[in-house]
Formats: C-alpha cells, structure tokens, sequence
C-alpha cells in the first residue's frame, strides 16, 4: 500500500472513489424525484402540497402532534381560526 505523508493512498482513493459513487447515484435518485412530481403535476396533483405530505409521513409522531398543536395555537392568537371576524 503506497503512503505519502503518512496516509495510505489506495485506502483514501478508495474512500473517493465510493464517494463519487454515491453522489452519482444521488443525483440520478433526485432526477427520478423529479420526475415522478412532473408526472404528478401533469395529471393534476399540487406538487407543492404533496412535498408537503412527504416531509409529514417522514416526521415522529411526537414531534408532527407539537407542530400541529403549535400552528393551531398561533393561528388561534392571529385570529385565523373560528372565522375571519377574530382577526377584525
């Protein structure tokens, strides 16, 4: 195994080369995301909404039941829940 400076080369080059690996397929996995949100959008879903549930299907419950619980609170302050009037 070649050193220089005291860093096995082909130990490294290997490491890169896994790198480079991934983040090709990275990159074709987020084209193919892509794809499917145009293939969504053309037949009429709302791309941004479904991005939307996918962040949420990724969250904890625990943690989905405070932001909810947290939104609702704020929005009650704003008075954008239980009619339009609150917030007059």
């Amino acid at each position: 195994m070649a050193k220089a400076g005291g860093i096995a080369a082909d130990h490294l080059k290997s490491f890169i080369e896994r790198i480079e690996r991934l983040e090709e397929e990275k990159k074709a996995l987020g084209d193919d995301i892509r794809d499917v949100y145009s293939e969504a959008k053309a037949t009429g879903f709302d791309v941004k909404v479904m991005r939307q549930i996918v962040k949420i299907r990724k969250m904890d419950k625990d943690d989905l039941d405070e932001q909810e619980a947290l939104l609702e609170t704020y929005m009650l302050a704003l008075g954008m829940r239980g009619g339009r009037a609150a917030a007059e």
